[in-house]
C-alpha cells in the first residue's frame, strides 16, 4: 500500500518532530490547501457560500477554540453562545467607531475582547470543575445574552435591537455588506481559519497543550509536577475565547450580516459547538472539522432529501434532524467516546498495517 512509514526517515530532530510526520499525510494537506484556495474560490455560487462554505470555516473555528478548553484541558462550557455573541457586538463597535480600520484588524480584536471576557469568566474553574462549572457557565451564557438585549449602547441604541455589518472591503473586495461576492466572503473565512488552525495545532503539541492535558487527565498530580493550575485554565479559557469570537464576529459580519442577539447566539448554539466536539473527537483538531461539517452538511441533506426529494414538512424535517443528531451523540458516547476522529485514526492505522492483522 502506498500509505507507509517504512523509508521515510528523518535526519534532524525537527524533521523527528514535525507535525505530519508521515510524507504522504503532509502531501494530502498541501492538497486539500491547493483544492481549497486555488479551486473552490472559482466554482463556488452563493448557495454554496452560504448554505455550506461559509458556515463551515465559522463554526470550526469556534470548534476549536471549545476543544482547546474542553477537550484539551477538560473544563466544560456551556457558554459557547453568549462568547460568540461577545465578538460579534465587539466587532460591530469596533466597525461603526473605527470605520478606516481593516475589517482583519476588527475580527482580531474582537476575538482578543471576547478573551479578557472567557478570562473573568473562567476565574470560577479555579475554585469548581465538571458539572458546577457548566453550571457557571452556563450563567455566563444567559447573562451575555440579557447583556446585550437591555443596554442599548450596544446596539448602538436602534429602534428594532438589531446589529448590520457596515460594508468593509480588503484589497478592494468588500468582504461585508450587500455587495459581497461569495468568493470573497469563502476566501476571507478560510484564511482566518487556516491560521488559527495552524496555530491550535502548535498550541496543543508544544508546552502550553502538554499543561493543558495534565490538569484534564488528572489536576492534583499535574499540580505537583509543577503545573500551575491557575494560568493554565485561565490561558485555556482565554485562547478558547479568542478564537469562539472570531468566529462570532465572523458570523455577524461575513455570515449573517445583521443579528438580533437571542435567536442568533442562544443557548442552542452553544449546544450545537458542543455536539460538534463530541462526534467529531473530544482533544482533537481533525475532529473540530470532522464535526463541524458534519453538523453543517447534515441540515443541508436532510433538507435536500427530506423536503427536496419527498416532499416532507421542513418542520418535519428539522425534527427529523434533532433526533439523528441526538441519535449519534448517545451512540458515540458509548461506542466510540473519541468521536469520528478515533474512526478516521483506525482508518489510517489499518492501512499503515495492510495486510496484516489488526
Amino acid at each position: 500500500m502506498f500509505y507507509r512509514e517504512a523509508g521515510d526517515f528523518k535526519t534532524s530532530y525537527v524533521e523527528d518532530s514535525q507535525t505530519f510526520p508521515i510524507k504522504f499525510d503532509r502531501w494530502r494537506y498541501y492538497a486539500i490547501l491547493a483544492v481549497a484556495f486555488g479551486v473552490v474560490p472559482f466554482l463556488i455560487n452563493d448557495y454554496w457560500a452560504n448554505a455550506v462554505f461559509v458556515p463551515f470555516l465559522i463554526y470550526a473555528i469556534a470548534a476549536l477554540g471549545l476543544n482547546i478548553l474542553t477537550g484539551y484541558c477538560g473544563q466544560v462550557s456551556l457558554g459557547t453562545g453568549g462568547f460568540m455573541a461577545v465578538g460579534a457586538y465587539a466587532c460591530y463597535k469596533l466597525m461603526t467607531a473605527f470605520p478606516e480600520v481593516s475589517i482583519m484588524i476588527h475580527v482580531l480584536l474582537a476575538g482578543g475582547i471576547t478573551a479578557g471576557v472567557g478570562l473573568l469568566f473562567g476565574l470560577p474553574s479555579l475554585r469548581i470543575k465538571g458539572f458546577y462549572l457548566a453550571v457557571a457557565t452556563l450563567a455566563a451564557q444567559f447573562f451575555l445574552v440579557w447583556l446585550f438585549n437591555k443596554v442599548p449602547w450596544f446596539y448602538n441604541y436602534s429602534a428594532s435591537g438589531q446589529i448590520s455589518a457596515p460594508e468593509r472591503t480588503i484589497l478592494g473586495q468588500a468582504v461585508t455588506g450587500a455587495n459581497t461576492t461569495a468568493a470573497a466572503k469563502y476566501l476571507f473565512c478560510l484564511v482566518i481559519l487556516v491560521g488559527l488552525a495552524w496555530l491550535a495545532r502548535n498550541l496543543t503539541r508544544g508546552t502550553i497543550g502538554r499543561k493543558w492535558m495534565a490538569i484534564r487527565d488528572m489536576d492534583i498530580a499535574a499540580e505537583i509536577i509543577g503545573v500551575n493550575p491557575l494560568t493554565t485554565k485561565l490561558s485555556a479559557f482565554a485562547i478558547s475565547s479568542f478564537y469562539i469570537g472570531v468566529a462570532g464576529a465572523l458570523f455577524f459580519s461575513v455570515y449573517l450580516g445583521a443579528v438580533e442577539v437571542t435567536e442568533a447566539f442562544g443557548i442552542q448554539k452553544s449546544f450545537l459547538v458542543l455536539f460538534m466536539i463530541i462526534i467529531g473527537g473530544l482533544g482533537s483538531i481533525f475532529g473540530s472539522f470532522a464535526g463541524a461539517a458534519f453538523l453543517v452538511l447534515l441540515p443541508v441533506f436532510l433538507k435536500n432529501v427530506l423536503v427536496g426529494q419527498l416532499g416532507w414538512a421542513t418542520d418535519l424535517a428539522a425534527h427529523i434532524e434533532l433526533i439523528i443528531v441526538g441519535g449519534l451523540i448517545v451512540g458515540f458516547l458509548i461506542a466510540e467516546p473519541h468521536g469520528l476522529n478515533q474512526l478516521w485514526r483506525l482508518a489510517k492505522e489499518k492501512l499503515r498495517l495492510w495486510p496484516f492483522p489488526h
